[in-house]
């Protein structure tokens, strides 16, 4: 009997996020076959796309994420970059949680504000927050 796998557990397998492994899906890079609203993908053609024997997922592990927003007063439009540059090289390299840290960076000119909206693995997410601390405590 043939083994099918969900988007989720795809992603899980590959270390992928769950919209990646759609688009390969969408662009047929990834055979899929749709049940209802939902995607499964057999095991073969899991394989054919990594080009290599796939482990059967373990259990499914209880998983946690963080969404934060951070506002910052009183920023000029050049700490705004200054901070955003800081923050985005920051979070670019490879995470423990395995899971990418999303950030987006809005600078309220007219207010002299600067937001910062974080989404992520909660230990990553308060690293990122300290390093956010000590930013906004430079002069």
């Amino acid at each position: 009997m043939a083994q099918y796998y969900s988007v989720e557990q795809v992603a899980d397998l590959l270390g992928l996020h769950v919209r990646t492994v759609r688009g390969y899906i969408r662009d047929g890079r990834l055979a899929a076959t749709r049940i209802g609203k939902q995607y499964r993908i057999a095991r073969a053609d899991l394989e054919l796309l990594t080009g290599a024997p796939v482990a059967a997922p373990g259990p499914a592990r209880r998983r946690a994420e963080v969404s934060a927003v951070v506002r910052i007063e009183d920023v000029d439009r050049a700490a705004a970059d200054r901070i955003s540059t800081a923050v985005l090289a920051a979070i670019a390299g490879p995470r423990d949680g395995g899971r990418p840290l999303h950030v987006e960076t809005v600078h309220e000119q007219e207010r002299d504000t600067l937001r910062l909206i974080i989404l992520g693995d909660p230990a990553d997410t308060a690293g990122l927050l300290t390093i956010v601390h000590a930013l906004t405590r430079e002069n």
